[in-house]
């Protein structure tokens, strides 16, 4: 029984590294005394740390995982692995740990090779089993409010054209980390609402942006009221009377000026990583409002508040935190945390959100005909050209580590292209080419070629026998999962500061690389070989791999916004 229940559980990577460990170090065999060490203590290294996981194709070769040399020596006399200790690591098994097939001691360290045909079943032949790596293996029962100042009204609406390419980049960040906390099950909010068929709603349904909006005539007044008498009757309000007295930038303050003490505010509630310099912020029209919003979010939290994220850019970080502690001044008990992106920066150009939009649309259109021909026409070519626009713009904005500078080439000679590992357009491209691969087979079993593909029990995966075959499935397929986990990791993790760390660039890196790894395999192998026959059985176990990765495909677009494009 205990078998069954393994081998029907999803694999991970990371139950494998850590009953690895567990396994090689054992009762520490083979330690030596504190005498022979001349009295020090034997520092342990981590378990995480005492194996990793290899990616590259020459090493996935011969080896799947491997404890490095330095590692063992650590562990053991001269680095040397006892017999018993490598009996436990080779006769490993476990809830979640890929099966081992071999291993051994090499000049590099201890290796070990995973049962690959027994891997590919679990994987790809187990009837459901493959949702099972297509969603984060922890589900959160919390909400999340996303803000993006950058969308919030200061004197006027913000529309395409006021909304500079810095500000785009965290409309866009925002709009991928919700997506991103929704496949870990978290109820996501976002903030603010826009009024309904504005600019700058069309605007950001055109990149696949969907942002809460509300009728044209709703206002906000009852929650702006009880905002601003929550605040001018805090603890931290400044009663200063003194008539004339400057806020910053040189305006006069009428009497009537409420000012609030940040710095006190930061203080007692013990917040960290706020800028020491925050001081007093006097309260404006545009932060009550801009607080109303926040509290209008978090009350349609239908299930715990986790916590709120402000989607900033580093120009506007200082005047968020001003307005996050302002909340906290007013009575809000949500922790806070800052997404902060890098500025945009266009070498020889100064273009807007609207500018560059349109730019790249243009350029992908004249690429798209240089390519296709006069073909390139109609509502279906439209909506292809949009989709691969509104790609390339995400990757473009989203590749980069999002606290760095991310710098575009905005020239009318620096266009997109359709061909090469250029980003947004090669992850559609390669996206593309596996519906057109299953439309052939469908076409051929039309025609009596093939016969329908068969149930994953009846198949033999060891005819998988190439190296691009175990490279996607090991680098990509299995992995998925815990890599959607890490956002709601790092929105969990306390303490740290303000800020929020979250790799977001990683899923744009891992479909490219994706792209990358899937392409030099469909270039080299014949997936849809001669009707034969004695042929059939590997081409259905390929067809197997290539269709999970064709969800796999659909599943990271999904994160950002983007459908697949199923036709080029």
């Amino acid at each position: 029984m205990e078998e069954e229940a393994t081998s029907s559980s999803p694999l991970r990577i990371s139950a494998t590294v850590r009953a690895l460990s567990a396994a090689l170090r054992g009762k520490q065999d083979n330690v030596p005394a504190k005498s022979q060490t001349d009295d020090r203590e034997r520092v342990f290294p981590e378990p995480e740390k005492l194996w990793f996981k290899e990616s590259s194709a020459k090493n996935l070769r011969n080896r799947d995982f491997l404890s490095p040399s330095t590692m063992l020596n650590t562990l053991f006399v001269n680095g040397q692995v006892p017999p018993c200790a490598l009996s436990r690591v080779l006769s490993l098994h476990g809830f979640g740990v890929l099966p081992i097939s071999e291993g051994g001691v090499v000049r590099e360290g201890l290796k070990v090779r995973v049962d690959r045909p027994a891997t590919f079943r679990s994987v790809l032949g187990e009837h459901g089993g493959l949702e099972e790596y297509l969603r984060a293996s922890t589900q959160k029962e919390a909400s999340v409010v996303v803000n993006c100042p950058a969308l919030h009204s200061k004197k006027n609406a913000p529309t395409a054209q006021t909304l500079s390419l810095g500000q785009l980049r965290a409309v866009l960040l925002a709009d991928h980390m919700g997506a991103l906390l929704r496949k870990q099950g978290f109820l996501v909010l976002f903030c603010p609402k826009l009024a309904e068929d504005s600019d700058i709603i069309c605007f950001l349904e055109t990149l696949g942006v969907d942002w809460p909006s509300a009728p044209q005539s709703w206002t906000n007044e009852d929650g702006e009221q009880r905002m601003r008498e929550e605040l001018g009757s805090c603890l931290y309000r400044e009663h200063e009377t003194e008539k004339g007295r400057r806020a910053s930038g040189g305006r006069r303050e009428s009497d009537e000026t409420v000012r609030v003490n940040l710095t006190r505010v930061v203080q007692e509630h013990g917040l960290m990583g706020y800028d020491p310099s925050i001081g007093t912020c006097a309260v404006q029209p545009e932060n009550v409002a801009h607080l109303a919003q926040l509290e209008l979010a978090a009350s349609d939290c239908t299930v715990s508040l986790t916590t709120v994220i402000h989607v900033t850019s580093c120009q506007d970080e200082f005047r968020q935190q001003q307005v996050a502690v302002l909340w906290k001044a007013g009575g809000a008990t949500h922790t806070q945390r800052f997404l902060v992106c890098g500025p945009v920066k266009t070498p020889g150009s100064q273009l807007t959100a609207a500018q560059y939009l349109q730019l790249r649309r243009e350029q992908m259109k004249e690429a798209s005909e240089m390519k296709y021909g006069d073909q390139v026409e109609g509502q279906s070519w439209d909506d292809i050209i949009r989709v691969m626009t509104a790609a390339t713009v995400r990757f473009e904005l989203l590749s980069t580590v999002h606290t760095s500078p991310v710098t575009l080439d905005v020239h009318r000679e620096g266009s997109v292209s359709t061909k090469g590992p250029r980003g947004g357009v090669f992850v559609m491209y390669n996206c593309a080419r596996l519906h057109t691969l299953f439309d052939s087979y469908e076409r051929g079993v039309e025609k009596g070629l093939y016969p329908e593909i068969p149930d994953g029990s009846q198949l033999d995966f060891s005819a998988l026998k190439e190296e691009g075959e175990w490279l996607l499935l090991f680098n990509y397929l299995i992995p998925f999962s815990e890599l959607l986990d890490q956002s709601g990791q790092a929105v969990d993790c306390e303490g740290g500061g303000a800020r929020l760390n979250v790799k977001t660039e990683q899923m744009c890196k891992f479909l490219v690389s994706l792209s990358k790894d899937f392409s030099s395999y469909y270039n080299r192998v014949h997936v849809l070989g001669e009707p034969l026959p004695h042929l059939f059985n590997q081409m259905f176990c390929r067809l197997y791999l290539l269709r999970a990765l064709r969800e796999l495909f659909h599943t990271a677009l999904e994160t950002l916004n983007l459908p697949p494009v199923r036709q080029l």
